[in-house]
């Protein structure tokens, strides 16, 4: 997988990638040239006593330097750029692919891994690919040029190049085979920090009200801890691998000293031929620990480019269609034709044969007990999710022939839990239509009974919202979420259950104000009190996802036992409450 995200990112920087390995190979070749030049210097200058060689030879080795310098620091630039480039596409690409799921794929993800997917694991993957820029270019040509600069110094020692050479990499391999196992490890426990930690700060209240901070403290503690254990694990092995490798290295310098001593004493090698030897020798063994630090690395990224690419090969169960067709303009029916939906695993539908028409200039209601599906059937009119059996027609055309835009811009939604981004009030109301003036911003604000307390803030229409809306009160998020779909102008409104924040007198104004906007588009209301939707031109009674019956409120409570017993439960509540 990780090959596969580098082929596909890496692409478009494929012309400052060739010109890295061109400096790599430039900057690898100055650093092997370096040796050689410094054991002449000492052969050829110092045993001679000639300083005129070694002024000479000594500036040669200056600009050779600088050469690699120059190179390294520019091929550095290009795999950070690289490196970056691709990280910023693979988060792109990420946000996309969630964009284009359906509530159903994000559910079953959830937003904790999605998030630590597009952070960490992206991090994890961008880092490689910069340490690989930087190291594993150079590793391979600067132990095979190496390899050939100490055998043109002096053969006699290369037994110890294939000595020092495989055992280094066979230590280093063991220890990094026992680390694999545990990255898995710790980027499930990244995950399961952030789900712990959302969790407690989205419920902060919750666990406040029923005084749970202590088993809170516990399940993070317990996230927290299985988390360390794995970091520490690895780290343990990590730490291994430094002392390992500088074993290797002392003894294999005091390897060549040694033996090299007696070659020098037999006449068969020079002094600076040693020296040169012995540099060639530490340039290949740091070759191979750069090659074996990258393969410390490379199983965390491994891990973390297939949970990347688990999101990015999962298609979105709501597909687009090959030839759409386009919603007429104008006024918008819905219509739901034996609907069926049931979500994924579930033994029983939670929709089931659901057949509602709901015109244009008409206010269609849906009352029904809790769990009977209401909220659900307004999720698949927008397509979130796509139904398991029957049809839902917009304007007379299946929602699945049309395109997705083309549906979502015939519908503003008022969800049931309404949700504002960060930023000020004008801002979250042109979510529904950029171009809005502020004069249609305090129109939609007037309609949905939120002018007064906007007007109250400090900047009116640029307040700040902060995220999420925990700035203002249930209430007012739920009047400025409709607020926001009204400056949308759509041609249907649903409203899930969009009014139960309001207290009786605020309601009856809202909706009294909404009468002129909506009368010639179409209404479904998602409700759980009867006096909301009393005054409704068509009431839909659900019962454990099925339609038991249809009609104004007074005909209802004729004909349907089910809305009867929701009438009578609401009235004894309020004589309770009296």
């Amino acid at each position: 997988m990780l090959l596969r995200l580098m082929r596909d990112y890496l692409r478009p920087y494929r012309g400052p990638l060739t010109v890295l390995v061109l400096l790599q190979l430039v900057g690898t070749i100055a650093s092997l040239y370096l040796p050689s030049l410094n054991g002449r210097i000492i052969d050829q200058g110092v045993a001679k006593g000639d300083t005129g060689y070694i002024l000479s030879a000594g500036g040669w080795m200056l600009a050779v330097s600088l050469i690699q310098i120059a190179a390294t620091v520019a091929a550095t630039y290009l795999g950070a750029r690289a490196a970056a480039g691709m990280g910023r596409d693979l988060r792109a690409g990420v946000f996309a692919r969630v964009g284009d799921f359906s509530a159903q794929e994000v559910s079953r993800f959830g937003a904790p891994t999605l998030i630590s997917r597009n952070t960490n694991d992206v991090t994890q993957v961008q880092t490689v690919v910069f340490m690989g820029a930087a190291m594993m270019v150079s590793a391979p040509i600067m132990m095979v040029g190496g390899i050939v600069m100490a055998l043109r110094e002096d053969a006699g020692l290369s037994w110890l190049v294939a000595v020092a050479v495989p055992l280094l990499a066979l230590s280093v391999a063991l220890v990094i085979r026992k680390m694999i196992p545990n990255f898995r490890l710790m980027q499930e426990s990244v995950d399961w920090v952030n789900r712990v930690l959302r969790e407690q700060i989205t419920g902060i209240r919750v666990v406040r009200a029923f005084v749970r901070e202590d088993h809170e403290r516990a399940r993070f503690a317990e996230a927290n801890t299985q988390y360390t254990g794995t970091a520490l694990a690895v780290g343990k092995l990590m730490a291994l691998v430094f002392p390992i490798v500088m074993v290797i290295f002392n003894a294999s310098t005091v390897a060549v000293l040694w033996f090299g001593a007696h070659r020098v004493d037999n006449g068969q090698m020079q002094i600076g031929e040693l020296t040169a030897f012995m540099s060639y020798l530490m340039q290949i063994l740091m070759s191979v620990m750069m090659a074996t630090f990258m393969s410390m690395m490379i199983p965390r990224a491994t891990v973390s480019a297939g949970r990347i690419a688990e999101v990015l090969d999962t298609d979105s169960t709501v597909v687009p269609p090959t030839n759409p067709v386009a919603i007429p303009v104008g006024g918008t029916s819905v219509e739901l034709r034996g609907v069926e939906f049931a979500y994924p695993g579930a033994d029983v539908p939670v929709l089931q044969g659901v057949s509602i028409t709901a015109e244009p200039g008409q206010t269609t209601a849906i009352i029904g007990s809790t769990g009977s599906g209401k909220s659900t059937l307004l999720s698949v009119i927008p397509r979130l999710y796509d139904v398991t059996g029957g049809a839902v027609l917009l304007g007379g055309v299946d929602i699945r022939d049309a395109t997705l835009e083309d549906v979502w811009s015939r519908i503003g939604l008022v969800p049931q839990k309404p949700y504002l981004f960060t930023g000020t009030v004008a801002s979250n109301l042109r979510y529904g239509d950029a171009n809005a003036t502020d004069e249609e911003l305090w129109e939609a604000l007037r309609i949905a009974q939120a002018q007064d307390f906007v007007q109250a803030m400090p900047d009116g229409l640029e307040s700040a919202i902060a995220q999420g809306g925990t700035n203002v009160s249930g209430g007012q998020r739920q009047r400025l979420a409709i607020a926001r779909a009204l400056v949308a102008k759509p041609d249907v409104y649903l409203f899930d259950d969009s009014f139960s924040a309001l207290d009786l007198s605020t309601d009856a104004r809202l909706r009294a104000a909404l009468k002129p906007v909506t009368r010639h588009t179409t209404v479904i209301v998602v409700a759980q009190r009867v006096s909301t939707i009393i005054d409704a031109d068509q009431i839909v009674v659900l019962e454990d996802g099925a339609v038991v019956g249809t009609g104004t409120h007074d005909a209802l409570l004729e004909t349907c036992p089910t809305y009867v017993e929701i009438v009578e439960s609401q009235r004894s509540a309020e004589e309770a409450a009296a």
